[in-house]
């Protein structure tokens, strides 16, 4: 099966980033999207419940914080690991928009979500 990039899918999120669903698999063992943030806009802290991410920068640059702590500086094709459960978000310091692809494992669920900035 093959799933297809589709950029005027492209939807503005309350976690202040835009996003494309790539895939929504069959069976909810793993998602992929791709994110994209403005320059000098950092995400909503959040944390996945039961839910695993991976964040796979493509373009920018940016910084990456989790639990509280800044984990360091990310540009493309660096891997970020978060496990399900961790505190996290990420700040765009590049002039570009920072762009990256978000794998969950299982499977993304809007349920998941828990927003830290309430």
């Amino acid at each position: 099966m093959i799933s297809k990039y589709n950029p005027l899918s492209e939807y503005y999120t309350g976690e202040r980033c835009h996003i494309v669903e790539i895939d929504q698999s069959v069976g909810g063992d793993c998602t992929i999207a791709l994110a994209r943030v403005e320059p000098g806009i950092t995400t909503q802290l959040h944390s996945l419940t039961n839910i695993s991410e991976r964040y796979v920068i493509v373009q920018g640059e940016g910084v990456i914080e989790m639990e509280g702590e800044t984990l360091g500086n990310v540009q493309p094709y660096d891997v970020i690991y978060i496990p399900a459960g961790r505190s996290q978000r990420i700040t765009n310091t590049g002039k570009i928009d920072l762009v990256f692809l978000c794998v969950c494992l299982p499977g993304f669920q809007a349920e998941s979500y828990v927003n830290h900035e309430v």
